[in-house]
């Protein structure tokens, strides 16, 4: 049976598989992000976020026990938000999480969501894709009162760019363009033309991997 294994503490990337009809094993990876960032300073934005979800399914793969990596996919992901020519992360902070906000507000930016793929036969890396999905977000602007209480919320600080799709962000989200997975962390058509690459489908996963 081909477990997926999710090398990522998102709800919304869990979220996303579940209601696509997987139960992957959670895996966290504990990588050093910045470490990973400053090897790939000056690199395009896709390179970083692809590389960053790399490492992450790399040290989740370092970690699998036996009987899972017998035969399993490990996923790893990393999203970051392109403005101005910069990638931002999670603010971490309100003071930064408000700045972002008064950056973007009534503006668009892409969301980059990096994708790393590892097909695991036997306890060794059979296949190895590494890609980046990349979503327009239209930002509203939303009011002062408004701003300060998503603020206080505390969702904005630990996800990528400060905002959510499917969140108490959403209400500040005028469209997208392209796929809305992306935006929340896990791109599902880009992640079935790479397992087709590996020679997987959506079907067998469905079928070995589902929830009962």
């Amino acid at each position: 049976m081909t477990r997926v294994v999710l090398g990522s503490a998102s709800t919304g990337r869990l979220g996303v598989l579940r209601q696509a009809g997987l139960d992957p094993l959670v895996v966290v990876s504990g990588v050093d992000e910045d470490a990973v960032m400053a090897s790939l300073a000056g690199s395009p934005p896709e390179t970083v976020v692809s590389g960053l979800a790399a490492a992450k399914a790399d040290e989740v793969f370092a970690h699998l026990p036996a009987a899972v990596a017998s035969d399993c996919v490990v996923i790893g992901c990393d999203s970051m938000l392109l403005l101005d020519g910069q990638l931002c992360g999670k603010p971490g902070d309100v003071d930064t999480a408000r700045k972002q906000w008064q950056a973007m507000s009534g503006r668009t930016a892409q969301l980059h969501s990096g994708h790393a793929v590892l097909v695991v036969r036997e306890g060794a890396v059979t296949h190895r894709l590494a890609d980046t999905g990349v979503t327009a977000v239209h930002f509203g602007s939303p009011s002062e009162a408004d701003l300060e209480a998503y603020l206080q919320s505390g969702e904005p600080l630990g996800v990528a760019g400060g905002f959510t799709l499917d969140g108490l962000g959403g209400w500040f989200i005028d469209g997208i363009d392209g796929d809305p997975s992306n935006v929340i962390g896990l791109s599902l058509p880009l992640l079935r033309r790479m397992l087709a690459e590996c020679g997987l489908s959506v079907a067998q996963l469905w079928e070995s991997s589902a929830r009962p």
